[in-house]
């Protein structure tokens, strides 16, 4: 059956669903333990509301969290926040979300994700960057949706900590020296994901393409960097702004540049990465990968 993501019967009825059949599968979660040793680093297509309403996607999201032991805390550094200097946003239990996203139906507006208090996590942030460094927290600003969308599907039970920090530069080698930085807390069992999308074109909307097909600029923007993820070829992938298609691909690069802090919190970046997730949604590669 068709599923109309942008008018669906049931606003987030298909994430409602998910928790419901998987609430045994969710409990049973394994935590993380030291003899697992370090958490990967990943890069993840997030979405918008319609996410809630695409069962394949939810379900390749919740099967991924399932795939690794449930981690202490997840570090997101979302396409939907640059702040510098660098900020992290409220660690208080159950912070209001922000709803950045505009022209939903209203039940969007009414998430939930109470995820735990993560203040542990800011100061082992903190503590993971250069004595001196200058952190704002923004008390005001809850998880924008590049970061609580993806986590009610990954984590629906809304019992892991999830810390988002600011992008504090669109520049590849900064967003990879923060990844470095943020590298060791894997090995205390936090998960640290840079979470944007492969490829961003809205005009599907506005000119009628079919939204579950690749145009063709977003095709070959996302064979190009699946090649360079694949030769874990960081130096080219850094150099996109010469990619094929990436004029339309990414007319902004903000959802392709936190790739970078999954790179460089990666225990060797010129490792190939593991596809974990691909397709399409609205005209775009949900592509998504594994790295350690």
């Amino acid at each position: 059956m068709t599923v109309d993501l942008m008018n669906p019967a049931v606003p987030a009825g298909a994430y409602a669903d998910l928790v419901a059949e998987r609430r045994t599968l969710t409990a049973a979660h394994r935590a993380w333990t030291p003899a697992d040793g370090p958490t990967p680093s990943l890069y993840l297509a997030h979405g918008a509301p319609p996410l809630l309403d695409d069962p394949v996607w939810l379900r390749q999201l919740h099967d991924w969290s399932l795939s690794m032991p449930k981690p202490r805390g997840v570090v997101v550094v979302s396409a939907h926040w640059e702040n510098a200097p660098l900020a992290v946003a409220a660690t208080d239990a159950a912070a209001p979300l922000f709803y950045d996203f505009g022209g939903f139906h209203p039940a969007y507006y009414r998430l939930r994700y109470p995820s735990p208090d993560s203040s542990d996590l800011a100061r082992r942030v903190v503590g993971a960057l250069p004595q001196g460094t200058e952190v704002h927290q923004h008390v005001a600003r809850g998880l924008d949706h590049g970061a609580f969308i993806p986590m009610m599907a990954m984590y629906p039970a809304a019992d892991v900590p999830v810390l988002q920090v600011s992008m504090p530069s669109l520049r590849p080698e900064e967003l990879l020296a923060l990844g470095r930085r943020l590298r060791s807390l894997r090995a205390e069992g936090y998960l640290v994901v840079g979470s944007g999308f492969l490829t961003h074109w809205m005009g599907g909307f506005a000119t009628g393409a079919p939204l579950d097909v690749l145009p063709a600029f977003n095709a070959e923007f996302d064979a190009w960097a699946a090649a360079g993820l694949d030769a874990g070829d960081v130096d080219a992938l850094a150099d996109f702004r010469r990619a094929p298609g990436v004029a339309y691909a990414h007319r902004t690069v903000e959802h392709y540049v936190p790739l970078f802090v999954a790179l460089g919190a990666a225990d060797d970046a010129g490792a190939p990465a593991r596809t974990v997730i691909e397709g399409t949604q609205l005209t775009n590669s949900k592509r998504s990968v594994q790295l350690t």
